[in-house]
């Protein structure tokens, strides 16, 4: 079949080329300016950056099928695909321990005072005064929402000995048989957890689900933990947080002004995440905060995890190349 692979990267060319040495392989978007050179192709491959939209899809003469190197497909018209004999495969899953060992590298390097550690010996400053930090071993840390990401938290936590409680949506009663820890409500959570750290998307019903209001609700001297989206958090709250005392520590991977991302990946290939996010941090009075501690939505980043994309990508290729696809979440009409 003629195969072709748009927004490859440079960590991905060796691993398709090797599975698919006669596919085409390309840095470009697939868009309605280019998709006429290619009304040949029967299977492509794409991130979240090529709109395959009803005018670029009905200049393939036989496509068969699409396998999008991302969770999210709303990039894809789903409804067009199920009316022309399209199927569309996606990546379930990349990454969901490698955001949770990245939140638990932020919760010890602000309880530990890691970078201030850092500093101070750079300067030759080996004085142990301002350096004293907290165990978390015997701490509360409260979860808030417990999908993939939040149940690894939830497991590297014990293995801490920290004593959790978590606030979901959906209970699930097996596994406090797998795992120790308590179900509460948002507002039992705030006030009892040591460190509070969140793991749901954003949506109209969780956006500024920690705000102005409720930030006084938080323990004093507790830390504040968010790797899934800035707009959980109202900015104004860290501040006011910080300025009165409550939280003796915030540690972000996203920002609430951080141009939102429908998912990881495009921070991978979107050619202005950098800028933008540079822009915002520059105008972010908490990257200064010492405090607060950044980074730059690198949560989901590891080696691993893009081997797991680029590996379930080829998986889904040759599934369905040889009759058995998989992670299809668009069937033929």
């Amino acid at each position: 079949m003629k195969i072709i692979f748009f927004e490859v990267q440079d960590w991905e060319k060796d691993a398709l080329s090797g599975k698919f040495p006669d596919a085409e392989l390309v840095s470009d978007l697939l868009s309605a300016k280019n998709s006429s050179e290619y009304s040949e192709l029967e299977v492509i491959s794409t991130f979240v950056y090529s709109a395959l939209t009803e005018e670029v899809l009905k200049t393939f003469l036989s496509l068969k099928h699409i396998a999008t190197r991302s969770s999210g497909f709303d990039h894809i018209d789903l409804d067009y695909c199920k009316n022309h004999g399209i199927s569309v495969s996606n990546i379930p899953e990349y990454g969901s321990n490698t955001v949770a060992e990245h939140t638990f590298a932020l919760i010890l390097s602000l309880t530990r005072k890691i970078y201030k550690s850092v500093d101070q010996v750079k300067n030759l400053n080996f004085e142990h005064k301002e350096l004293t930090g907290i165990d978390i071993h015997g701490k509360t840390l409260g979860i808030v929402g417990l999908g993939k990401i939040g149940i690894n938290v939830l497991r590297i936590a014990n293995s801490f000995g920290m004593k959790v409680i978590v606030h979901t949506t959906l209970e699930d009663e097996n596994l406090k048989k797998k795992f120790n820890f308590e179900y509460t409500d948002l507002g039992e959570l705030l006030r009892k957890s040591d460190i509070v750290t969140l793991h749901v998307p954003l949506n109209p019903d969780t956006k500024h689900m920690i705000n102005k209001e409720n930030i006084t609700s938080f323990k004093k001297g507790s830390y504040l933990i968010n790797t899934a989206r800035g707009g959980l958090i109202e900015t104004e709250a860290i501040l006011l947080g910080l300025s009165n005392g409550i939280l003796e520590g915030v540690g972000l991977d996203v920002l609430e002004n951080e141009r939102e991302l429908n998912e990881e990946i495009s921070v991978l290939t979107s050619p202005n995440h950098a800028t933008d996010l540079k822009n915002v941090m520059m105008n972010h009075v908490l990257i200064n905060h010492p405090k607060v501690l950044i980074t730059p939505h690198n949560a989901f980043n590891s080696k691993e995890a893009l081997s797991r994309i680029t590996e379930t990508t080829i998986q889904n290729v040759e599934g369905f190349l040889k009759g058995h696809p998989i992670n299809i979440v668009s069937q033929n009409a």
